[in-house]
């Protein structure tokens, strides 16, 4: 218990790869909820190096493309009752 204690407040330490790779702990990864192909926007503060976690349009729509290739779509509708309608009639 007193190791996992001590973990928790360590901050980790990676190496630099060969090709400038930095392997993200998988702690933090999975706290970030970060997943294979997330781009990730890198800033020089000072001397801190900043990573962020972005949202990229083209993700979006790769995911939203891939949703119709699948079916997992509803529509098109005429009116905004008929989607609503639908979108109820899914839930069930």
């Amino acid at each position: 218990m007193k190791k996992q204690l001590i973990r928790e407040y360590l901050m980790p330490v990676v190496k630099i790869g060969i090709s400038r790779q930095v392997v993200i702990p998988k702690r933090l990864h999975d706290q970030l909820g970060l997943a294979v192909g997330d781009y990730i926007s890198v800033e020089l503060r000072g001397n801190q190096l900043v990573l962020t976690p972005q949202e990229l349009v083209e993700k979006r729509l790769d995911e939203g493309l891939a949703d119709l290739k699948h079916g997992r779509t509803v529509g098109p509708f005429k009116t905004a009752k008929a989607a609503i309608r639908a979108l109820h009639a899914r839930r069930k």
